[in-house]
């Protein structure tokens, strides 16, 4: 009977000729019910049955159903019948999150539609607001969905007339749905089919088809997911990917279903996988091309870039002989993950361990949580910074990924930090404490846009370094909860940055070196011997933490030597023997203050993430 039903499915897909396709996307802020409204798309179309149904169908990691955010996009097919044609329907997931804002852009260049989806409790977001102008720009088709209209807490009147301002609808045009009841989806069905455009392309020219997604399959290699913009694909055909240059041969084509289903043949306006036996993941690009060896295509897709991490930070196993293990499970991550890039290096505080490159700071607790997760390492990471310019007065240009990198003051002409733009969406009573903020992280105010009465959009230019500390956590704690945030890196700025070292005992520690604006580096030193200072425990001897810019001590705090009570066996008697012990106790704490070794818990090194201003 099983059989029968695939059989039947498959003739029906051929049935459906390139105007019965629609390709599209869903545009969310984290936790408006993207996931939710999938999972119900899936379930009135019958691409799932109720048994195998489970909420966050598409979500595959225990992190995405906890989190409630998607970290990796996915991609699936299902088919409707409507007004008695068979229609195939192509959802092309997007993480939420700004920090994989490429991945969202190439999955928004492989549709022709998508749905606006804004919950009515809590109205448009930063986030949504982004990555609508990503589709704006690739001139989707938006179609505006109301979401979570069941909740008591819904306002739909003021939310649509939130809507109609942003993209300028009309207000018979917005859906009222709710993923969690399914009131609204057969509707939503309906209007992916008659408003989002059918894929135009030209089956007879070369083949050009999209990569928006990869994943890596232990037994099979790396799986390219594509869609073909012109042009067709057969099994074993000889293809090459036009960015990396490499030929390989089709092994296996097919569409994306719960499973991948092989095919023969897929054509203009198709969503599909390729298996070609590819190990490495680096060798897949997301956005690059997928082309002929014979009559390839003249031009790649446009907006094919490589991804560039702007986070770095070091990652060291807790135990230093774990330090093989750790590049094991590196490895393994870096084949689901592309985006994350790594190089082995060693401090002299933690030994041996690994510079990482980052998209944003949630990627980099996502990878943190994985490793501990997922392959049971303890690690710890050190404090996380962005990657600087550096010109020396010799016009030699460096990038630098670590404080330890930073040149000699004496031979550097200038050094530049990367600046981003940053949307804040906030209600208009916390205006004043989110401008404070900003500007006490070096952000000059670009523009400021009432959307309703009472909800503000500021956009900001500053420092990413600024950001990667704590930056998101004060914003959500002095706005309540209510203001959201979104940014998009712009250009490299020239800034007077410092190399600060902390000392212990006249010993750098490298591990909580910084690079930091000279404004803020006093201030900074000092919160953070106070941090340590708490955090260290007593030896016997004297410690001394001080934070250093060059040959200059900014700051300095010493934890004062436990004290052993030498003198307690002493009952009575005279006081020279008393002294004489002291004495003796005193030349010994000398002696190892010399010799004498500090222990800094873990914790220490990541004190600086938690400094409250």
């Amino acid at each position: 009977m099983g059989a029968n039903i695939q059989i039947m499915a498959i003739l029906c897909r051929f049935a459906a000729p390139m105007q019965n396709i629609r390709n599209f996307c869903i545009i969310a802020h984290i936790d408006h019910g993207k996931s939710t409204l999938a999972d119900r798309l899936l379930e009135y179309t019958k691409t799932i049955s109720k048994r195998d149904m489970e909420a966050q169908v598409l979500d595959d990691m225990d992190l995405e159903k906890e989190r409630g955010i998607t970290i990796k996009s996915h991609a699936i097919q299902m088919e409707h019948l409507y007004q008695e044609k068979n229609y195939i329907l192509n959802l092309i997931d997007t993480p939420g999150h700004v920090d994989f804002s490429y991945e969202v852009s190439r999955s928004i260049a492989a549709c022709e539609g998508a749905l606006l989806l804004v919950d009515a409790a809590q109205g448009i977001q930063a986030q949504t607001i982004s990555n609508l102008y990503l589709a704006l720009d690739q001139g989707l088709t938006i179609i505006p969905v109301l979401n979570k209209i069941d909740l008591p807490s819904a306002n739909p009147e003021e939310v649509k007339d939130q809507i109609v301002e942003l993209i300028g609808c009309q207000r018979e045009e917005i859906m009222v749905a709710s993923g969690k009841t399914g009131q609204g989806v057969m509707e939503i069905l309906s209007a992916i089919i008659e408003r989002i455009p059918a894929p135009k392309g030209d089956p007879a020219a070369p083949l050009q088809a999209l990569i928006f997604d990869s994943v890596f399959n232990s037994f099979r290699g790396i799986i390219a997911y594509f869609r073909i913009m012109n042009g067709e694909l057969r099994k074993n055909d000889k293809v090459k990917f036009v960015a990396t240059d490499r030929e390989y041969n089709a092994d296996e084509i097919g569409i994306l279903k719960m499973t991948l289903i092989p095919k023969n043949h897929l054509s203009v306006g198709d969503v599909g996988y390729i298996i070609s036996g590819i190990k490495q993941a680096n060798e897949v690009k997301v956005g690059d091309t997928i082309t002929h060896v014979v009559n390839p295509c003249t031009e790649m897709i446009k907006g094919f870039e490589n991804v560039k991490p702007m986070v770095f930070a070091g990652i060291y196993p807790v135990d230093t002989e774990d330090f093989e293990e750790l590049r094991s499970s590196m490895e393994k991550l870096q084949l689901n993950d592309a985006s994350l890039t790594w190089e082995p290096e060693s401090s002299a505080a933690l030994g041996f361990g690994f510079r990482c490159g980052f998209l944003g700071m949630l990627h980099m607790e996502i990878i943190q949580e994985r490793l501990e997760r997922e392959f049971n390492m303890s690690v710890i990471t050190t404090v996380p910074n962005v990657s600087y310019i550096a010109y020396t007065t010799k016009g030699t240009r460096l990038d630098l990924r670590n404080p330890s990198d930073f040149p000699d003051p004496s031979t550097l002409e200038r050094v530049e930090e990367p600046y981003i733009k940053a949307n804040i969406i906030t209600k208009s009573e916390f205006v004043g404490s989110v401008m404070s903020l900003c500007m006490d992280k070096r952000g000059i105010i670009q523009n400021q846009v009432y959307l309703t009465t009472d909800r503000v959009e500021l956009v900001f230019e500053m420092p990413l370094g600024e950001i990667v500390f704590d930056f998101y956590d004060k914003l959500k704690s002095i706005s309540k909860g209510y203001a959201s945030f979104d940014y998009t890196p712009i250009a490299y700025k020239a800034s007077d940055l410092v190399k600060m070292d902390i000392l212990i005992n006249g010993d750098p520690i490298d591990a909580l070196s910084a690079l930091i604006h000279r404004d803020r580096s006093y201030d900074f030193g000092k919160k953070i011997c106070e941090k340590l200072k708490e955090l260290i425990p007593k030896q016997q001897f004297q410690i001394a933490i001080q934070a250093a810019i060059g040959a200059k001590i900014i700051s300095r705090e010493t934890i004062s030597a436990m004290r052993k009570d030498v003198t307690a066996k002493c009952y009575g008697g005279d006081i020279s023997r008393k002294r004489k012990l002291l004495e003796k106790q005193k030349e010994g704490k000398k002696r190892m203050r010399q010799i004498g070794s500090v222990e800094i818990p873990q914790s220490a090194f990541m004190a600086v993430l938690k400094l409250n201003d």
